[in-house]
């Protein structure tokens, strides 16, 4: 594979979020999770491009039986994946512009009533 150069600058930062013993009547319901990326990107300070897309699909495994969410921001794209079986979140927040990783994971946790949740940041 051939390498490419790059110039050392930071494109943007990806919060990669996967939350454990979620609140099922949150993760099942189409309003609560367009009630949390309208909070979230309000507690990021990310502007929102276009409507909220969240559909329920994956009926051919159990576990991939729930919603799935996309939010295009003028800077990127956060994006999550649920399953009803495993009661689990699963968050992308990718952004050219900065965000305060804690806090959007921190309010991520308490908004899914997540008991654990595992997190890593990534410069790309």
């Amino acid at each position: 594979m051939k390498q490419i150069k790059t110039n050392k600058k930071i494109f943007g930062q990806e919060l990669i979020l996967d939350l454990y013993d979620c609140n099922p009547k949150v993760i099942c319901s189409k309003k609560k999770l367009k009630e949390y990326v309208d909070k979230l990107c309000k507690l990021i300070k990310m502007k929102k491009f276009g409507k909220t897309i969240v559909l329920k699909f994956g009926f051919g495994t159990d576990f991939t039986v729930g919603f799935s969410l996309a939010q295009f921001i003028e800077t990127s794209l956060i994006s999550g994946h649920f399953s009803e079986l495993w009661n689990t979140a699963h968050i992308n927040i990718f952004s050219c512009k900065k965000f305060n990783s804690n806090k959007a994971a921190n309010f991520t946790k308490r908004f899914f009533g997540a008991k654990a949740m595992k997190k890593k940041v990534l410069m790309r």
